[in-house]
């Protein structure tokens, strides 16, 4: 497998390679809508974004282990923002074809993180995988409550039920500590979506994939309190999130984020009542 144009470290039992399924772009607002405009400006220049937009990236984790091919979520394919559906490519860079997949773990069901199930013809581009979702976020988005979201949000809906119910037959619902596999477990993050799942990885220390329940290493960490434009509970993100970053700092975790500056890997330390994001990007595997 070659991952020189990836960042790929091994934790644990794992192998890890963060791909990408290329960049979504965000108005500054969505990145912190609590951010006065001052505030806001700054975070997007940190961002190496102008005119009130920026780049959030979607760093997916391939994660190989002796029995196992692991996808943590399969990005947008085409059918979202024209800068994504990278994540098959990027795959046969480093010699997976979508086939050799085996497990692909669903963290949430918002298009950047599910709709890149399906071709464009339809059919599953991971044909021999099995999935794994929450089961509080399948009820919600096939239940009545995704059903009476505003009409704005109806888009979501429905691509979510057309990817999961194309899932239906092969999928395995799971809770909080469910294992994946040995060494790999979920941890039940909600508010930015109900179901909303990170993952741990065991090792010496944990590596926690935290997916959006910490949606970014700038705003996130130094603004803990803030919200994601997307978090559909705000309120109780905003308890998951610091519960997280909190959680994060007592085990002295290694993090990946799905939409932090890639590799969007490092550590986490404290800066007063907030925290502090050390990148790993200048690390060599």
């Amino acid at each position: 497998m070659t991952t020189s144009e990836f960042h790929s470290f091994r934790h644990g039992s794992f192998d890890v390679t963060v791909l990408s399924d290329g960049p979504i772009v965000l108005n500054g607002e969505l990145f912190a809508p609590e951010a006065n405009d001052s505030e806001r400006a700054d975070i997007v220049a940190r961002l190496k974004g102008k005119d009130n937009t920026a780049h959030a990236q979607s760093n997916i984790p391939l994660i190989v282990s002796d029995n196992e091919v692991i996808l943590v979520d399969v990005g947008a394919g085409s059918r979202f923002q024209p800068t994504e559906g990278r994540l098959e490519e990027n795959l046969g860079k480093v010699g997976v074809n979508a086939d050799d997949v085996t497990i692909v773990l669903i963290s949430h069901a918002h298009p950047d993180h599910v709709w890149g199930l399906l071709k464009d013809n339809g059919t599953l581009r991971f044909p021999n995988a099995k999935y794994y979702l929450g089961k509080a976020e399948w009820n919600f988005w096939m239940g009545d409550e995704a059903s009476a979201l505003p009409a704005e949000v109806q888009p979501f809906v429905e691509g979510a039920r057309r990817d999961l119910s194309a899932i239906g037959d092969r999928v395995k619902l799971i809770d909080d500590g469910d294992e994946i596999t040995q060494g790999m477990r979920v941890l039940a993050t909600p508010g930015h979506t109900p179901g909303h799942l990170s993952v741990v990885l065991e090792s010496d220390v944990p590596l926690i994939i935290t997916i959006d329940a910490i949606s970014s290493e700038i705003v996130s960490f130094e603004h803990p309190d803030w919200s994601f434009g997307f978090d559909m509970d705000p309120a109780k993100a905003r308890v998951t999130r610091k519960a997280l970053l909190e959680q994060a700092v007592a085990e002295n975790a290694k993090l990946l984020g799905f939409h932090w500056t890639y590799p969007g890997v490092g550590r986490i330390k404290r800066a007063g009542d907030a925290y502090e994001f050390i990148s790993a990007a200048g690390e060599r595997p």
